[in-house]
């Protein structure tokens, strides 16, 4: 009785075809089916890092959209009761009102600076993915060494 074990699933021998030429037929099915599943983890990874570079950006709009509000109603508060406290605390209210919407618009400014600096950590390229792609061709001819 001969056992003959195939190396590949599905590679049974045709009559009048030789091993070889089987093995082949299942490489090479073999890596296209490999290519294109790599192609799609690939696509999938692309769109993660976009989609999480997109929920940066909110987050910083919104940072800045609330330092907006604050701005606004800080000066709203300059223009109504504060004002009015600080000007009778000492009897000038050109000043007190001037003192508050002063330190009212430095907060805003202070959440302003915050919320840009992290809107421009935010980068909507995604930069792994590039990389990968850059070094795919190596990593098909074998040359798996970083940077090539």
């Amino acid at each position: 009785m001969n056992d003959e074990t195939t190396p590949f699933p599905g590679s049974a021998s045709r009559p009048g075809s030789g091993q070889g030429q089987d093995n082949i037929v299942d490489l090479v099915r073999q890596l296209t089916s490999q290519g294109s599943h790599l192609a799609e983890q690939q696509l999938q990874l692309i769109l993660a890092e976009v989609r999480e570079a997109t929920d940066d950006l909110k987050a910083a709009v919104a940072g800045m959209l609330g330092a907006a509000v604050v701005g606004i109603a800080g000066l709203g508060v300059v223009l109504m009761g504060i004002a009015y406290l600080l000007g009778d605390a000492i009897e000038n209210l050109g000043l007190a009102t001037l003192i508050v919407g002063v330190v009212t618009l430095v907060v805003a400014a202070i959440l302003y600076v915050s919320a840009r600096k992290k809107m421009s950590a935010t980068q909507l390229s995604p930069e792994r993915s590039r990389r990968t792609l850059e070094r795919t061709p190596g990593a098909v001819r074998g040359d798996l060494t970083p940077g090539a």
